[in-house]
């Protein structure tokens, strides 16, 4: 879900959200809202960018039983990176809300540790 301010074009918050997530389906006009089961993309913006265990952190952090309620900075989004949100942004963050079984088991699967090799 994102907002969308007067001052912003709709098109271009729409874009961010789809930058991050491709597969969204997307609804509403001020208040906009994304559907998507697919985190496949995410996982590997999380990969290319080299921030899986940043975002490993900002998950954890945003764990609930049941969910996952997260903040994405929509001003970076449109430049096609991922920014986790700590504080309030002037227009707004993109906020992401998964509800899931297995909190854990989703973020191993969405931002997995990385595998350490051992002596060669």
């Amino acid at each position: 879900m994102a907002r969308c301010y007067p001052t912003e074009d709709r098109s271009k918050v729409v874009q961010a959200i789809l930058s991050i997530f491709p597969d969204a389906v997307i609804d509403g006009d001020d208040e906009i809202i994304a559907r998507t089961s697919s985190f496949e993309h995410f996982s590997e913006m999380l990969q290319k960018q080299r921030i899986r265990s940043a975002a490993r952190s900002a998950l954890r952090r945003s764990m609930m039983p049941g969910s996952i309620r997260f903040n994405l900075n929509k001003q970076v989004a449109t430049i096609g990176k991922i920014s986790f949100s700590e504080e309030c942004r002037p227009l707004g963050d993109i906020v992401v809300e998964v509800s899931c079984e297995d909190p854990e088991g989703l973020i191993d699967s969405i931002a997995p540790l990385p595998v350490k090799e051992g002596p060669k």
